[in-house]
């Protein structure tokens, strides 16, 4: 067995081998500059937020609603709703849509619903 390390076998993110070479694969596809470490860090900022995370996980269930639903389903305030929905919009993990003088959300696409599973999985596993 050849035991020469190739360049495109270690991993970009530690410079060293590894057992995984999926990881290997992701690290070198993935190395995160600064701005993309920023945008990732302001992304995990948005979901460190147990309201947030309930608000996501009921759009996931029930996939559209208006404000008025979401405060009744959390028992909050509709203003405080629309707080953190505004948060949400600016990161880009729901979107909006107008019907009439009602808004009604939705999750802006299935990243956000994977991002919700992998993190319960992980939690739920621990």
């Amino acid at each position: 067995m050849d035991d020469t390390i190739k360049n495109e076998d270690r991993c970009a993110l530690c410079e060293i081998t590894h057992p995984h070479p999926e990881r290997i694969q992701y690290a070198l596809t993935h190395k995160l500059d600064d701005e993309t470490s920023l945008r990732l860090s302001e992304l995990f900022k948005v979901l460190g937020d147990k309201t947030r995370i309930k608000l996501l996980s009921l759009l996931v269930v029930e996939e559209e609603m208006c404000v008025c639903d979401i405060a009744e389903a959390l028992q909050m305030g509709q203003s405080a709703i629309s707080h953190q929905l505004r948060v949400l919009r600016t990161a880009r993990l729901v979107k909006y849509r107008k019907d009439g003088k009602e808004a009604w959300y939705s999750l802006a696409d299935d990243h956000v619903v994977k991002l919700m599973c992998q993190g319960l999985d992980h939690v739920r596993e621990s």
